[in-house]
Order: structure tokens, then C-alpha cells, then sequence
């Protein structure tokens, strides 16, 4: 007898094949058949009438940073909510473990680390994980059973370093004996199931003391040893983050990434490929890489997200603008120090030159302060500010933009959150991402779900892109856009039987409306441990979500099912080939 029974709907199977109608049985958590509607004669304990809905894979999201946050939310929301079954965490090279059992103030520098660097609530951190586990093994045991999603883990090489070299692991450089005891610390983690290494070697990343992080630390020689110790297990891979992932690679960069994915053997991918017209030699660049490693055996692939994920500013708390070269000295200040700074003409001039300097790079389009969107307010003085643009405001005033903003700041002591306008939301920009999106090494995906939780809400690309298709710019057809989003990452991470729908995969399913599909807007919400804040989104559109057969959302609404699968390596990935 089947389990349950979909009847009738329009099944887009993950493959890129032309939609079809069919009844789609499940037991056992499997896809049991996939047939012409009426012609499934097995009965079923339950039946659901699918008729105009289209049924796809489970979405899988490639870059997350649910490590902690499924402790207290197994359910791994909102990205559960938007039809994602399977997620992959422990990147750039951050993992919540190994902690060394003989050190318990490592596990207070890691929660401080992430806080810093992941922009996770410290409270949350403290409060709603357990933090009994010492070896990799350990962590994943402690989720297995109790979570509503399937989820692998990389094993974060900041973890690794920490465990060996102590407090050294900042600043300094393994004898032989500690580089020798990473490696076998790292095959450890592999053999217990992590998904391969994650590492980073990008300048804006520091921990919870404003240090570089460990693995910034590493030279060429530590990274490629660890690269190789990956290319000896089944089913790994290796994502790596570098200071020109946000812009441009330099050639050292360039070199390092194709040698770390050839001493692997193994698919190297990067987060994340930003996509703007105006910037045209961007994406070739990035690219290059890729093009290096495909001639000498190796693999790099670039996420990239479908959608635009704004990420909100803030004059009060660590953020972006903190990054700005000349910027993070005066907004580290206390903040009464910081808000007389701000409110001094000559401080204000200064920070505007470095904003707009060659120096500040990327960051440079979050200088266009004329174009920023005032958010929550705190103060009866800004009322009614809440959605204007500061150019509006400005002009009203007979202000200077940023004198503008520093002054509705002041008004909220500089609680003001602040949304920085897009400026790739042109229709060539658009055409470059359709294109880009097409490329044999680009993958969607890079959501950061987990991270930078009241800063942005990258879970809902999804639904939003699903809606995009469908009803927006119609840049790629459905059954494309669902493969981008099911067997491309699925057969990236080399993930056995899932990603689409056919016979024998196990029962990863979205059930949703093509009329109503989409992502609400980002909304700020309470709701964390500590009553910590954090940016959600309600989906639009999903009927119901499986994970393994059994049903996890219904109508936006989760049931309180845990049929998630904590994914190992080896026993629920496959090696994926290289060449």
C-alpha cells in the first residue's frame, strides 16, 4: 500500500524534460511510481487532488549556515517554507566543530567568532545550542533524528586549526607534527560524514576580536594538504572563499583555487558571483578560474543568486560600511564618540573621499548614499521617514545626502536601519544573469540562509525566482528554472537519489500554485533565542513540502515533522568526477 497519493498534477521533474501530468505514489519515504493520471491501481492511506498544481523536486540550497540555528529551529525556516528539502552548511570554513575537549573557551571564541563574522545573534548562539560535542562525528550525531530538513556539512578549516594550534591558530603557522595532526583531524571529520573542507582566505573575514580569521592565516602549502586529504574520501568536495570573490581574482588567487581543486581531485565551488552590466569585465574575470581548472583536470564552479537579496545598513551595529576602508575606525567607536564623529562636517568629508576611493573596491556602491531607502525608525522625529529615499529627503531639508542620513540616524541613536538602493537592477544586467546563468560552471544558489539574520533574507530566492519565471521576466522557462534548482546542485554535490522525480529517489517534493508562487517581503520578527531579532519572509504559493515522504509544510505552515536525513559523505554522496 502507498503511503500517500498525488493525483493529477503537472510534474516538472528536475531534469529539464517538458512538464506532464501524472499520479505520483510514495512509500517508505521513496518515490514508489510516477504514472499517467488514473492508471495507479495501488491503493493509498491518503490521496491529494493535484489538479492545475505543479509538482517538483525539493529544492537544494548550496550555501548555507544552518549550523546552530537547527538546534532550535529543526525546521531550518523560512527555507523550508519556500521548498527547500536539502541544505548545505558548515561554509567558509566555519563549523561549530570539532572543539577541543580539553579547551572549553574554544566554543566561547567560536560563538563570538560566528557572531562577528556570520552575523548571528550571540544570545541565540549561547542559548539555543548545546554545545556538547568535541569531534565532528559528535556535532553530527547531535542533529541526526531531530531535524526537519536533509543536511550536509562541510567541516570548516578555522574549526581545524583552532582544535590543533590553540590560540596560535590566529597569526601563526603549523610546526609539521601540527599540520600533520589538521590533516588527520580532517580525515577524522570525513570519515564521520562532513561533506569536505570549507576555508577562506577573504579580508573580510575576522573574528570576534577583530583578528583575521585562522585560516587567513594558512599558506599555499597547509591548504593544498588539506585539499589532498579531501581527495581521499567518497563524496567530497571543497568550497573556498578569497578576497577577490567579491570583485575580481587576482592571478594568486586564481592559482591558488585551480591547485587546490586539482590536489583534490575533487569539485571546488566559490560564493558568490555578483552580476552587473555595469561592470562588464566582472564576469569574464570570475570565470577564469573555471576555464584553468576544466584544462587541468580540476573543477570550479561560481554560485550566484537568481534574484536581487538586498542586505540592510546600519550608522549602530557592524556592517557593510564597517568594511570601508578609513570607515570601521570611526564606526567602532563608542557609540556617543561615534555619533559626534559622524556629525562633524570635516569626519563626514573624510569618510565620503574613502567611500568613493579606488581603494574601497566593491564596496564603493554603498557610497551612492542619495539612493538609500530609510527603514524602521525609533524616534517620533522620523516618523513617517520609513520607505522615502534619502535624495527625497534631502532635497526637502536642503541637505547634503549623507548629512541627511547621519542626522535620521542621530534622531534613532543611530538605530535607523537602512536600505541601500540596487544599482544591477537594470534589464542588461538581467540579460548578462540570464546568460551567465546558462554557463556549464555557474550555479544558483548562495543564500547565506542562517547568517546575517537581521541583515538580509537570502532563504526566499526560490519562490521569488519561481515567481520571476513564471509570471515576471520570464528570463528561463519553468522546467529549466526548476533544474537549476534541484538536480544542478544536487548532482554537483553528488547527492544519491535526489534532485528529481522519478521512481526510486527518495520523496524530497514541492507541491505549489504556478499562479500565486513567490516570496513575500522581508519582515523584521522576534523570534530567535534571547527574543533576538531577524529577518523572515513568508512563501506565497506552496501547497504542501516532503522531505522523505512525509509532509513538513502545509500552507506556509510547518506540521512538526522531523523526517530530515543528516547527509554523510560516502554513504548519501557519490564522487563526483572532476573530469
Amino acid at each position: 500500500m502507498l503511503d500517500h497519493l498525488i493525483q493529477g498534477a503537472t510534474v516538472v521533474d528536475g531534469t529539464g524534460a517538458p512538464r506532464h501530468l501524472a499520479d505520483v505514489g510514495i512509500k517508505d519515504g521513496r518515490i514508489a511510481t510516477v504514472a499517467p493520471p488514473g492508471t495507479v491501481t495501488e491503493p493509498a492511506r491518503t490521496t491529494e487532488d493535484a489538479t492545475g498544481l505543479v509538482l517538483t523536486p525539493g529544492f537544494v540550497d548550496p550555501h548555507t549556515h544552518y549550523d546552530a540555528q537547527l538546534f532550535w529551529d529543526p525546521y531550518a525556516t523560512p527555507s523550508l517554507n519556500h521548498g527547500v528539502t536539502t541544505v548545505a552548511g558548515g561554509n567558509c570554513g566555519f563549523t561549530l566543530a570539532p572543539l577541543h575537549p580539553d579547551r572549553p573557551g574554544d566554543a566561547d571564541y567560536t560563538r563570538r567568532m560566528m557572531s562577528k563574522v556570520e552575523g548571528m545573534s550571540l544570545v541565540a548562539l549561547e542559548e539555543g545550542a548545546p554545545w556538547d560535542w568535541h569531534g565532528f562525528g559528535d556535532y553530527l550525531d547531535a542533529l541526526e533524528g531531530r531535524i526537519a530538513v536533509n543536511a550536509g556539512f562541510m567541516v570548516g578549516h578555522c574549526a581545524l586549526r583552532r582544535h590543533v594550534m590553540g590560540p596560535d591558530a590566529i597569526g601563526g603557522r603549523p610546526t609539521p607534527d601540527q599540520l600533520d595532526a589538521m590533516v588527520a583531524l580532517l580525515h577524522d571529520a570525513l570519515d564521520a560524514g562532513a561533506w569536505g573542507l570549507s576555508t577562506t582566505q577573504s579580508a573580510t573575514h575576522s573574528d570576534g576580536d577583530g583578528a583575521p580569521v585562522a585560516s587567513r592565516h594558512a599558506d599555499r602549502d597547509e591548504l593544498l594538504a588539506l585539499s589532498r586529504a579531501v581527495g581521499a574520501h567518497e563524496g567530497t568536495q571543497i568550497e573556498a572563499i578569497v578576497s577577490g570573490c567579491l570583485d575580481r581574482f587576482d592571478d594568486d588567487e586564481i592559482d591558488l583555487l585551480v591547485a587546490m581543486t586539482g590536489a583534490a581531485g575533487r569539485p571546488l565551488n566559490w560564493n558568490v558571483l555578483t552580476i552587473d552590466a555595469a561592470v562588464p569585465d566582472r564576469v569574464p574575470r570570475q570565470l577564469v578560474p573555471s576555464a584553468r581548472a576544466r584544462a587541468a583536470g580540476g573543477r570550479i564552479v561560481a554560485l550566484t543568486m537568481p534574484i536581487l537579496t538586498p542586505m540592510n545598513m546600519s550608522l549602530g551595529t557592524f556592517c557593510a560600511l564597517n568594511l570601508i576602508p578609513g570607515w570601521g575606525d570611526i564606526l567602532g567607536l563608542p557609540r556617543p564618540e561615534r555619533l559626534a564623529k559622524l556629525r562633524d562636517p570635516d569626519v563626514r568629508a573624510t569618510l565620503l573621499r574613502h567611500a568613493h576611493s579606488e581603494e574601497a573596491g566593491v564596496f564603493r556602491r554603498l557610497a551612492d548614499f542619495d539612493r538609500y531607502v530609510i527603514g524602521d525608525t525609533y524616534s517620533a522625529a522620523n516618523e513617517g521617514l520609513s520607505g522615502r529615499v534619502v535624495r527625497d529627503i534631502a532635497a526637502e531639508r536642503g541637505q547634503e545626502p549623507f548629512h541627511c542620513l547621519v542626522e535620521i540616524c542621530a534622531h534613532d541613536d543611530l538605530r535607523t536601519v537602512l536600505w541601500p538602493m540596487p544599482t544591477d537592477n537594470d534589464p542588461a544586467s538581467w540579460a548578462l544573469r540570464r546568460e551567465t546563468w546558462r554557463h556549464e560552471d555557474v550555479l544558483l544558489g548562495g543564500s547565506d540562509a542562517g547568517a546575517h539574520l537581521d541583515r538580509m533574507c537570502g532563504a526566499p530566492y526560490t519562490t521569488r525566482f519561481l515567481g520571476d519565471c513564471l509570471r515576471g521576466r520570464k528570463l528561463v522557462g519553468l522546467e529549466e528554472a526548476v533544474r537549476m534548482l534541484t538536480d544542478d546542485p544536487a548532482r554537483l554535490f553528488g547527492l544519491r537519489d535526489r534532485g528529481r522525480i522519478t521512481a526510486g529517489h527518495h520523496g524530497d517534493l514541492v507541491l505549489l500554485d504556478p499562479e500565486t508562487i513567490d516570496a513575500g517581503p522581508a519582515t523584521l520578527v522576534h523570534d530567535l533565542p534571547g527574543d533576538s531579532p531577524r529577518l523572515d519572509s513568508r512563501a506565497q504559493g506552496i501547497v504542501s513540502v516532503r522531505v522523505n515522504g512525509v509532509e513538513t509544510i502545509r500552507d506556509d505552515t510547518v506540521t512538526g515533522a522531523v523526517p530530515g536525513t543528516v547527509l554523510r559523505s560516502g554513504r548519501h554522496t557519490a564522487t563526483v568526477s572532476t573530469r
